[in-house]
């Protein structure tokens, strides 16, 4: 089965095409609060599923990766909630995590099928 990866770096892919499933590597935002950066993020997933042949309804998985979990759940879910379409609700992991920067409250890395 080919896979094909898209937007490469000599680190990373942007999103990776295997078997009629997207993988989009972890987006971040560096500015705001989390909800802004969540916001940011999300739009971010939008625009590439849009890209790729995708879209929000079909995520299957989303991993969430807070700075601090106790600080900004509540508030990075208010964002997520809002988003996320009823019925169409991925499978989640919400986790704390040391981030790559200091500037970086969320990252969110998502796999969907394509439409």
């Amino acid at each position: 089965m080919e896979i094909k990866r898209f937007e490469t770096t000599e680190r990373m892919s942007k999103v990776v095409l295997h078997n009629n499933t997207l993988y989009l590597c972890g987006q971040t935002h560096d500015e705001g609060a989390v909800k802004e950066q969540t916001a940011a993020i999300l739009s971010k997933i939008e625009n590439l599923l849009n890209q790729y042949g995708s879209d929000k309804n079909h995520i299957l998985s989303a991993t969430i990766y807070l700075k601090d979990i106790d600080a900004d759940f509540k508030d990075m879910n208010s964002v997520w909630d809002a988003w996320v379409e009823g019925g169409f609700a991925p499978a989640r992991a919400c986790v704390e995590a040391k981030m790559a920067r200091e500037c970086l409250l969320v990252e969110i890395s998502i796999i969907a099928a394509v439409k």
